[in-house]
């Protein structure tokens, strides 16, 4: 096995359970500022998540993908805003209905977002505002999933902890915890089957194309698929971030990006599965607040040369902007095959 291209962060000291002293904490720390300001990505160890349980996600994701049949998974596809109980984003989408820089993206996928109280046939919804779309196959995928989610918001929350620390030292350590406590988290179920050889011209030729992500922090759960996520260098090549027995990949996102002034940049990256096999990941995104507004710390104003390089945004906002472009609906997607 080659050695691993991105930093490893150890968060145990920043766990709920952590008996860990404040020099313990602020060694951690450096190591989070360090791999934050020079990659914006790194493996993270000693969670404390059970490999049972992340095994467990990533089998009942490949099962729904590969066994799921077709009326069923159009029964939660996504709708575009304004129809039915659609939001515009949570639900599955086929495969090349994921627009990344406006080319389509090879993989399906199933959207979910945090619970803000829409109930089924209630609609139409606000943009992101509707109810989540389960899938019914596996059974018991949804209870197992939201017990996930919440060893995730947990896990979250002592990342951005630790980078509080990391940038401001112990005093510093819930401001970017106050601004998550109610995190408009995201979390996708993706389905990656081998790139096809004669990916069309509307195709962008990856399974997902460059990109940064839009809010905090990302960590992903993957399966053991080698050679598919590639993150972009500062000299602008690739490295490989291939999956680590027992780690998440972090990353940080554009929010991150704006809170430090640019001091941290979110990393773009993408997938590329060219090898053999069905790759499956449930990236969990945990974002800000909605309704937070984010915008550069002046201590990080300081640190930059002085001058803001953002403006303040809420969060929501930023949100709807980016994902309102990331799909291409059925009208679209005949007009596309047909030219």
């Amino acid at each position: 096995m080659s050695p691993p291209t991105l930093p490893t962060i150890d968060i145990f000291p920043f766990l709920p359970s952590s008996t860990c002293t404040p020099f313990q904490k602020q060694k951690c720390a450096a190591s989070i500022f360090a791999a934050c300001h020079d990659s914006g990505f790194f493996y993270l160890t000693n969670h404390s998540i059970r490999s049972t349980q992340t095994a467990e996600i990533l089998s009942l994701a490949r099962t729904f993908f590969t066994t799921a049949p077709p009326f069923e998974k159009l029964s939660i596809a996504r709708q575009k805003f304004g129809v039915g109980d659609g939001d515009g984003a949570r639900g599955w989408q086929r495969i090349g209905e994921n627009l990344t820089g406006g080319k389509r993206d090879w993989h399906e996928a199933v959207d979910l977002y945090r619970d803000v109280g829409a109930r089924e046939g209630k609609g139409p919804f606000d943009y992101l505002m509707g109810p989540n779309k389960w899938p019914r196959t596996p059974e018991g995928l949804k209870e197992k999933y939201e017990g996930y989610v919440e060893r995730m918001l947990e896990l979250g929350e002592a990342v951005v902890m630790g980078m509080g620390w990391a940038l401001l030292g112990e005093e510093g350590q819930d401001v970017f915890v106050r601004e998550t406590r109610e995190s408009f988290w995201v979390m996708r179920l993706i389905g990656y089957p081998p790139l096809p050889a004669d990916v069309g011209d509307n195709d962008g030729g990856v399974s997902c194309g460059e990109h940064s992500d839009y809010g905090c922090v990302t960590l992903l759960l993957a399966d053991d698929t080698k050679g598919a996520l590639q993150v972009q260098a500062k000299d602008g090549s690739w490295i490989e971030a291939d999956p680590v027995p027992g780690a998440f990949v972090v990353n940080i996102g554009d929010m991150m990006e704006r809170w430090t002034n640019g001091l941290w940049k979110s990393t773009r990256h993408r997938v590329v599965h060219k090898g053999g096999g069905y790759r499956v990941s449930v990236p969990f995104f945990f974002e800000p607040d909605f309704e937070a507004l984010v915008g550069p710390l002046e201590s990080c104003v300081r640190r930059t040369g002085g001058e803001r390089k953002y403006e303040g945004v809420r969060y929501g906002d930023h949100l709807k902007g980016k994902v309102m472009g990331n799909f291409i609906d059925d009208e679209d997607m005949a007009s596309r095959q047909d030219n």
